[in-house]
């Protein structure tokens, strides 16, 4: 199992298959913490290794720099099965996340459980907006 996921303004599934993946960013100012973020999509592809098939279950959580969980997502993919002669199956993900709190400064980290396996990244960085250094 590979997987890619971003952080972005937008993200949607065109009609050629493709994922159209919009603003993508790793950083967020805010000027007090605890802060909250209005609005951002996780986004991106699974990519299955040939054995995998069925209803997978996922749990998508984002930890704060202590490392415990402050957003969840808890869903499930249908993995079909695909041919030799093709490309392995995928599940692409767009994730709405809605009135993210982010408790203190620091890295935040995407953590994946699937199949017994976890997989991390992306990072969101969250800074105070008087540390924002300028060009």
């Amino acid at each position: 199992m590979e997987s890619m996921l971003l952080f972005c303004k937008e993200a949607a599934a065109g009609p050629d298959g493709r994922l159209n993946i919009q603003g993508v960013f790793n950083e967020l100012y805010a000027s007090d913490f605890p802060a909250r973020q209005e609005h951002l999509v996780l986004a991106g592809v699974i990519e299955w290794e040939r054995h995998t098939q069925g209803r997978i279950p996922f749990k998508i959580d984002l930890t704060g720099p202590d490392g415990k969980s402050v957003f969840s997502i808890d869903g499930h993919t249908d993995v079909e099965f695909r041919p030799v002669n093709s490309a392995p199956a995928k599940t692409q993900l767009v994730l709405p996340m809605e009135k993210v709190m982010f408790p203190v400064p620091g890295q935040y980290r995407v953590r994946l459980a699937v199949n017994d396996a976890e997989i991390f990244g992306p990072s969101m960085h969250l800074m105070r907006s008087d540390d924002e250094q300028g060009p």
